[in-house]
């Protein structure tokens, strides 16, 4: 029954050509990605094996291609991305041969490629940026409904109603517990990945109500005595709080401290006081913990003191293994694997192992250059009407997010083509000369364009 992943990809086709490439990238795409698990795929002999967003994602693009590939406009974050990609697929085929590195390829042209091309092509220039995070938004929050089942139950719907159609797919993928409670992780596989996500989702749900752009009542539940927004805040953090994740947690609370930046109105002086708070307990914080983790696995006092101290211990025993092939890493799947460790819970260090520094290099130059790109764009700029509508520091803070939490843990799933539609949007928004001024028009809020000749300079920056 693996075929029926084939169905979204049939749909995308008909409805990109019928009702357009946008249409079908928000409304297709993004809810099948979003919904559906991508540990189910459909086993095809001596092809690639698609996902559900793989094989939805695939028309919409070369559809894309066809229709706008010459409107293009190649820049330094292309560089960086397909670099990536470009690394690891030479890595694979040099370590495990064709055959595993076309597979390779397909998926991180599905995963990480495509979803960049079209956030970066379509998002910005197409005025979409408002239909997309809603979509994304809402997406989340029916996922966090859903989810309830999960945390009383304590089994996943999407593998009780899905399992059936992949059999013996997808059964690693166990629910865990912690205090007591089942940690939530949806169609996600994991509970920390299913919290990476929900906290992206959180951001720009906060970017959306900052900047006015909810409705003020829900019109399905118009009688409810909340507004929208709070309803989806409330919601979302549900969500998070049922992953009970702390590497997201922390990356969540780092990505939230930037964009109280971007609602300060004097935002040099937020930010030397951010700086100089996280100088002032974020060290002495890190000096503790770092005692706390090296105890060891047999002298740890409690299960959060075992986990630290097993990271802890990852670094010491696996940095000399990449080392061994430092720059191209030992494939997907080859990596010698240490007795007693066969989970790495940092994905900076599974990539090193995988496909070497070259990789590692690329994946954190994307991090911290759009980090540093999008913090300069959002200090240039004139503070916007509404506080926190800087969408400049929205999508810096999510990168933050992201940049910590993979440090905590393997950076899959679903969480690969958010990372890289994040970044295609935020190239875009890069190279977009327009502004942030927020102005409302019947009840919702619209962007309103900067004029180019009073900051001149911005391109420059950019």
């Amino acid at each position: 029954m693996g075929f029926i992943v084939a169905i979204p990809g049939v749909i995308s086709f008909i409805l990109a050509s019928s009702r357009g490439i946008p249409w079908a990238f928000i409304n297709v795409y993004i809810p099948v990605m979003l919904l559906l698990p991508d540990y189910y795929r459909w086993i095809l002999p001596a092809l690639p094996d698609p996902t559900f967003g793989e094989a939805t994602i695939l028309p919409i693009a070369i559809l894309y291609i066809v229709r706008y590939g010459k409107e293009w406009k190649f820049s330094f974050g292309d560089v960086l991305v397909f670099g990536f990609t470009a690394a690891m697929t030479y890595s694979e085929l040099i370590n495990a041969g064709f055959g595993d590195a076309q597979n390779l390829l397909f998926d991180l042209l599905g995963e990480i490629c495509f979803p960049y091309m079209l956030a970066k092509g379509l998002i910005e220039p197409k005025g979409l940026r408002v239909e997309f995070a809603k979509k994304f938004v809402m997406m989340l929050f029916w996922i966090c409904l859903i989810s309830i089942y999960e945390f009383r139950f304590g089994k996943t719907p999407w593998q009780m109603f899905m399992g059936g159609f992949f059999p013996g797919q997808g059964d690693g993928w166990v629910t865990t517990f912690r205090w007591g409670f089942a940690r939530v992780a949806g169609p996600y596989g994991h509970a920390i990945l299913a919290g990476l996500i929900l906290i992206v989702g959180y951001r720009v749900h906060k970017w959306l109500e900052w900047s006015n752009l909810w409705e003020t009542k829900s019109r399905r539940f118009p009688s409810l005595p909340w507004s929208k927004a709070r309803i989806l805040t409330i919601g979302l953090l549900g969500g998070v709080i049922m992953t009970m994740v702390r590497g997201p947690w922390t990356g969540g609370f780092m990505g939230a401290l930037l964009t109280v930046i971007g609602r300060a109105k004097n935002r040099k002086l937020a930010g030397l006081v951010v700086l100089g708070a996280l100088l002032c307990v974020g060290v002495p914080i890190g000096v503790v913990f770092y005692q706390y983790a090296s105890v060891g696995r047999a002298n740890a006092k409690s299960d959060s003191q075992e986990t630290a101290a097993y990271r802890k211990e990852l670094l010491d025993k696996y940095i000399a293994i990449a080392e061994e092939k430092l720059v191209w890493g030992w494939g997907t799947s080859a990596w010698p694997k240490v007795d007693g460790m066969p989970s790495i819970d940092n994905y900076y260090l599974l990539l090193a192992l995988m496909h070497g520094y070259v990789s590692l290099f690329f994946l954190m130059a994307i991090l911290i250059t759009m980090i540093v790109r999008l913090t300069i764009r959002g200090m240039m700029r004139p503070p916007p009407a509404l506080r926190g509508a800087s969408l400049a520091f929205t999508l810096a803070g999510i990168h933050v997010v992201i940049f910590i939490t993979i440090a905590t843990v393997f950076m899959g799933g679903q969480v690969v083509p958010i990372f890289a539609l994040m970044t295609g949007w935020s190239e875009g928004y890069l190279l977009a000369d327009k502004g942030e001024a927020v102005a409302a028009v019947a009840g919702a809020a619209t962007v309103a364009p900067v004029s180019t000749t009073q900051f001149r300079f911005r391109r420059v920056v950019a």
